[in-house]
């Protein structure tokens, strides 16, 4: 199986993965957005991870805390005193990364670092709690991606940056191209569009898989889209309507969770 040399992938495809907790269906990157999750049955989420201004890594989008709480600022700015105080959607807190990945020791977690200063308390989080096998590590930043193969060795599962993903699809179409991808992931995680053109087709996926990638598309909301991203042989698929997309897989067959 593609990817399966890493522990996180090591389980059967395809794999559902409940973006940031359901984010369609549930308040985003919340605990009972998670819990919801986990009582469907699934056994891989997606989430993101910033770092307060004293150092704790908290499980949130966003570069300011504005848009969905009722506090405002920049997360990095803010110390964990402050942002713990802040309630997405006027209810629920904004957790730790360390309780998010405490509370269910068999899951495994997607997660999206989207600032450089995350990298070295992620290292000491994931190492203290040796949560290695089961975390996938993402980025839109090449060198964030980079460093983080770096910093935590080739146990841990990444996928590939913005620059990896292009050289794949540019191999896809030209052998001669091959040579441009240096492979040092576990999988390929895509938009379904790029620049307003469809992104993942029979190519993408075999350049892939020659490559011992799997192939995950976000965001994956529609039963169509989801339909079509599975027939043409997906490895993964995250989605903002997890009982849509859980529903869609056991009406299939192929249903991996639990």
């Amino acid at each position: 199986m593609a990817g399966s040399r890493y522990a996180f992938l090591d389980g059967p495809t395809p794999v559902a993965m409940a973006h940031r907790g359901g984010a369609i269906e549930h308040l985003e990157n919340t605990l009972p957005a998670f819990e919801a999750c986990v009582a469907l049955g699934y056994r891989y989420l997606e989430t993101d991870v910033r770092v307060t201004s004293d150092g704790q890594l908290v499980v949130f989008h966003d570069p300011t805390l504005d848009r969905i709480t009722d506090g405002t600022g920049r997360v990095d700015a803010l110390p964990w005193a402050t942002v713990r105080t802040a309630l997405i959607g006027g209810r629920e807190p904004i957790l730790r990364l360390e309780d998010l990945l405490g509370a269910w020791p068999d899951v495994r977690f997607n997660l999206d670092i989207k600032a450089a200063g995350v990298l070295a308390p992620l290292v000491r989080t994931i190492r203290r709690l040796k949560a290695e096998h089961r975390v996938c590590l993402a980025s839109f930043s090449d060198a964030r991606v980079a460093a983080a193969r770096r910093l935590f060795g080739p146990e841990v599962c990444t996928s590939l940056g913005p620059r990896g993903v292009a050289a794949l699809r540019l191999s896809s179409y030209s052998p001669r191209a091959a040579g441009l991808v240096r492979i040092q992931a576990g999988c390929a995680q895509v938009p379904l569009q790029l620049g307003g053109r469809p992104l993942v087709d029979e190519r993408f996926i075999a350049a892939a898989h020659a490559r011992s990638l799997q192939v995950h598309v976000w965001t994956v909301d529609s039963g169509a889209e989801a339909t079509e991203m599975l027939d043409l042989g997906v490895d993964g698929v995250m989605t903002d309507r997890p009982a849509m997309l859980r529903d869609l897989l056991v009406a299939r067959g192929q249903w991996t969770g639990a």
